[in-house]
C-alpha cells in the first residue's frame, strides 16, 4: 500500500484515527495477507505494523511472544521450508524490512483438503505487505534483492528440539519460486531436509 502523502503531520493524524489495515484471504484458509496503512509526509512515512486489539477485531487473535530479524546478503538466498512442531508450534507474521522477497506457506496438516498446497506472496519494504502463516504450515522465502531483511513475529519461543524442515524444491509441492537462472543459496540444514513424501507431519487438520 503506498504512503498517504497529503498530511502535514503523519504521527498526529495516526494518533487520532483507528488502526487502518487491509486483511485479505488467500487460497489457503487461515493464511492471510495483511497490509497496514502508511501515513506519509515530506519526511517519509509512519505505520503501525501490529496492533493486537485491532487485529482481534479483524478476526486475528494471536499472542506473539518473539520477534526475529534476519539479513540475507545474496539474491536467491532461500530459507525454508521450516516449521516448529507441537508442543511449541508457531504461527508467524512475516514482513520485509529492506529489499524484497517471495514468501511461501505450505499446508502440512494431515487430513487437510489443502494438504501439500502452497501460496506465495511478494513482500517488500515498498509494498509493506505482511503474510500471516498459522501453525501447521511450512514457511520459507527466497530473496529478490541483495541485503534483504526479513522481520517476523512468532507465537511461541524457539525450541531447537521441535525445529524441522522440508526441501524447498520438493517436486510434490512444486513451488514456483520464479528464480530464473539464479542459483539457490542454502544452509547445510536446508539442503539436507527431507522431501514431503518421506516426512511424517506432526500436524493434524481439525476442521
Amino acid at each position: 500500500m503506498p504512503a498517504l502523502d497529503c498530511y502535514a503531520d503523519a504521527e498526529t493524524l495516526f494518533l487520532n484515527v483507528r488502526f487502518i489495515v487491509t486483511v485479505e484471504s488467500t487460497a489457503l484458509p487461515g493464511v492471510l495477507l495483511i497490509t497496514p496503512a502508511r501515513f506519509g509526509d515530506h519526511r517519509g512515512f509512519f505505520s503501525e505494523s501490529w496492533n493486537r486489539q485491532r487485529m482481534v477485531e479483524n478476526g486475528v487473535d494471536i499472542d506473539f511472544v518473539q520477534d526475529n530479524h534476519s539479513l540475507s546478503r545474496e539474491v536467491g538466498t532461500v530459507r525454508g521450508l521450516h516449521f516448529q512442531s507441537p508442543p511449541h508450534a508457531q504461527a508467524k507474521l512475516v514482513r520485509c524490512g529492506k529489499g524484497s522477497l517471495f514468501d511461501v506457506a505450505v499446508d502440512i496438516r494431515k487430513g487437510s483438503p489443502t494438504f501439500g498446497r502452497w501460496i506465495g506472496e511478494e513482500l517488500s519494504f515498498e509494498n509493506g505487505k505482511q503474510l500471516l502463516i498459522p501453525a501447521g504450515f511450512l514457511h520459507g522465502f527466497v530473496t529478490r534483492e541483495p541485503d534483504t531483511e526479513i522481520i517476523y513475529k512468532c507465537s511461541d519461543y524457539y525450541s531447537p528440539e521441535c525445529d524441522g524442515a522440508v526441501r524447498f524444491d520438493d517436486p510434490d509441492i512444486a513451488i514456483d519460486w520464479n528464480m530464473g537462472d539464479v542459483a539457490a543459496v542454502l544452509s547445510d540444514k536446508d539442503t539436507a531436509a527431507p522431501f514431503l513424501k518421506d516426512f511424517d507431519s506432526p500436524f493434524v487438520y481439525e476442521g
